[in-house]
């Protein structure tokens, strides 16, 4: 009998368990109904990743699709080293990053600025918890964060949403973790403003 246990006594198996791994198993075999399932478990969840990096639908539809197709086609090198919804964000977040770059996003070079002292973080007391109310307050929030310039938006996207930290924004989007940094402070600063 075989051991699932490797030479140390430590169990072995995929270090993520992934509630979809058969469905995934079924598309490397090519079955379409299983694309078909793994793409509506996914599709919203994704397109809201889309829409907060490339703040407009029609777009956002269309990055979504592009990374669909990246996924499926590029299904069998998903070797189970994270969930599937993890690389599946990953792919989402770079078609995204690109789309971007191809409607030449500048993000401003703040590294040649300071933080001024009225640039840092902005602490308010917490508010008390408010049910009936948070719903409105998300879409409060939402509406600020479409308001923001590109650069803000899709730094505090990629913070706060999709969990990314300030070294990997940097590399995604080809800046320094500095300028990450920076541009996430007043992004904040400038929600908090619009809010």
């Amino acid at each position: 009998m075989e051991s699932n246990r490797n030479r140390d006594g430590a169990p072995v198996g995929p270090p993520y368990p992934d509630r979809h791994a058969d469905l995934v198993k079924r598309c490397q075999q090519g079955e379409r109904r299983a694309q078909y399932d793994l793409y509506q478990q996914y599709v919203k969840a994704m397109y809201n990743v889309c829409l907060r990096i490339v703040n407009h639908e029609a777009e956002a539809e269309d990055v979504l699709q592009e990374a669909f197709m990246d996924a499926f086609s590029h299904i069998n090198s998903f070797r189970g080293q994270s969930t599937f919804g993890a690389w599946l964000k990953q792919i989402v977040v770079h078609r995204a990053i690109n789309h971007l770059r191809t409607r030449r996003l500048e993000l401003v070079d703040l590294e040649s600025h300071r933080l001024g002292e009225d640039d840092g973080p902005d602490y308010a007391d917490p508010e008390p918890y408010d049910e009936e109310g948070t719903q409105l307050e998300v879409e409060r929030v939402k509406r600020a964060m479409q308001q923001l310039p590109e650069g803000y938006r899709v730094v505090l996207s990629l913070y706060l949403f999709e969990g990314y930290d300030h070294e990997e924004i940097g590399n995604v989007l080809n800046i320094s973790e500095t300028t990450s940094r920076t541009q996430y402070l007043r992004g904040k600063k400038r929600l908090l403003e619009l809010l």
